[in-house]
């Protein structure tokens, strides 16, 4: 049997159910309740067998539609077991952008959180009624809950398909160059090889605990931490929307290790009157992602005798890719570190040609983690992938002497705000569509908050005039929240090069 052709690699639950099955896997903070890796393994045979008798199988696509959640997990785990592939919608996106990618996808099943029974009654339409499952234990708008199905349904092993390491297991929404989301296919392998290279490269230990902070509807959610530590052993602790002070309150009482986090988290936390009495005795790493980590926020957890350190990746890749030795990090506060054990790295110039040592150059991986294509984007898949398995980043880096590498910034326009991919062509184009306005363009700038913020420049149509205010109320609806800009300047024109393109970096400021 060949490495490729493991029929069990998409069961994360029954192997380690035989290997630990009375430790704890998974702490839900939100119901303050314990499972272990015994019962998680039931659990997740019981949603299989729910997708099975709902005719799901191999290829299909389950749609998820919730917050971090407990049984976001049962769902997780039983489409690796039966080969469907987990399509998880970010929940801060619009109807328009939901609808756009449930059309994309088309998933036999979706399930949904029913604290946004609201937000979701503007999706239903697009859905046999049949096919929807509210999560949680209790039926919403005649539709089934999960748990009443589940406990229908036996708890023993689960036939798998044939799964090779190729097959995809999850679709993972990124922002495109364009501005419409596009659906990173996640494969078996790469979720495996992902959570190998974190184990290894970073360290991460059996007894390890940690407060799992990203969403579940990105790749953060599921793979920077909570694979790696189920393949381990370790225990995961399910926190539901952010909150500064339960978090540093968790991290105590449980005795956390490990603690990955948005810089705007870490600052949040860093500002929480609970933050002096929180003594972060049990933690090991801090390390954050996402969005750069300006160091005077790693500087306040320094001062508290506590490393904190940056990471990065994406969607695309891993998203682990980088480990900072502790001993390195105040002396290079802005470095990621080497490379993860199984991955290869180049910097190149814009003729793709490796860059010396000190130079800047579009950051370009490799390796047995990388994505497969776009779902249904061949272009745009040819566009990122190199035949020779050369994934494009689009990220500016840098490489030291000593091997260090330091992402020094975006090869193109898109900026990053608490962790969220955002793309300003798209802003651009919902800015244009106003009657009063002539030209627009949009930029992220610093902020102590989010990491980056968007600023709007517009030049508004001869004789009209319009404020802030309406510009706000205009945006409202048309696109998720956290993509509307924070600041606004209207000028009289806008800087553009000779052949009429508008010059963003003198918008920045730079020359």
């Amino acid at each position: 049997m060949q490495l490729k052709d493991w029929s069990w690699i998409g069961d994360w639950t029954e192997r380690r159910a035989l290997l630990t099955p009375k430790r704890v896997a998974i702490l839900d903070n939100i119901q303050h309740k314990k499972y272990t890796f015994e019962e998680m393994n039931k659990r997740a045979n019981q949603a299989a067998r729910v997708l099975l008798d709902s005719e799901v199988r191999k290829g299909d696509r389950v749609g998820v539609y919730s917050k971090n959640r407990f049984d976001f997990l049962d769902i997780l785990f039983a489409c690796g077991k039966i080969g469907a592939i987990l399509t998880p919608f970010n929940v801060r996106l619009t109807k328009t952008e939901i609808e756009y990618l449930l059309k994309k996808t088309g998933p036999s099943m979706l399930f949904y959180d029913p604290n946004l029974e609201r937000q979701f009654g503007e999706l239903r339409p697009l859905f046999e009624k049949e096919r929807i499952v509210v999560m949680g234990n209790k039926t919403v708008d005649g539709d089934p809950d999960i748990y009443s199905l589940m406990t229908k349904r036996a708890a023993g092993t689960v036939e798998h398909p044939t799964i090779t390491m190729n097959d995809p297991y999850l679709i993972v929404f990124t922002g495109g160059t364009t501005g419409l989301p596009k659906g990173a296919v996640l494969s078996h392998g790469l979720v495996f090889w992902n959570s190998v290279n974190t184990i290894v490269s970073w360290g991460l230990q059996a007894d390890d605990i940690q407060p799992l902070l990203y969403p579940l509807f990105h790749t953060g959610g599921i793979n920077v931490l909570l694979i790696p530590f189920y393949h381990l052993g370790a225990l995961s602790i399910i926190m539901g929307d952010f909150d500064p002070e339960e978090t540093l309150r968790v991290i105590e009482k449980e005795k956390c290790t490990i603690v990955i986090g948005v810089p705007t988290m870490y600052n949040m936390m860093s500002q929480s009157p609970s933050f002096k009495q929180t003594s972060f005795e049990h933690v090991r790493i801090l390390m954050s992602g996402g969005a750069p980590c300006p160091v005077a926020i790693m500087e306040k957890y320094w001062e508290r005798g506590k490393i904190l350190k940056m990471g990065y990746g994406l969607t695309e890749v891993g998203p682990n890719n980088f480990c900072l030795p502790e001993e390195a990090v105040k002396e290079r506060p802005t470095s990621v570190g080497f490379p993860v054990f199984h991955c290869d790295m180049t910097i190149v110039d814009d003729d793709n040609n490796a860059v010396e040592d000190g130079e800047v150059g579009e950051l370009l991986l490799r390796g047995p983690h990388t994505f497969s294509e776009y779902w249904e984007e061949p272009e745009e898949t040819a566009k990122v992938i190199e035949k020779n398995g050369w994934v494009h980043t689009g990220d500016l880096a840098i490489r030291d002497k000593e091997g260090f590498y330091y992402i020094v910034g975006r090869k193109k326009d898109m900026f990053i705000s608490g962790g969220e991919n955002i793309f300003p062509t798209e802003i651009e184009e919902i800015l244009f569509k106003h009657a009063k306005v002539s030209e627009a363009a949009v930029i992220g700038v610093p902020d102590d908050k989010w990491g980056e913020v968007g600023k709007a420049f517009i030049v508004l149509r001869s004789g009209e005039s319009m404020t802030e205010d309406e510009i706000r109320k205009y945006l409202d609806g048309k696109i998720a929240r956290y993509k509307t800009p924070k600041y606004y300047e209207f000028r009289e024109d806008l800087p553009k090069s000779a052949a009429g393109k508008i010059l963003k970096r003198e918008l920045e400021g730079k020359s």
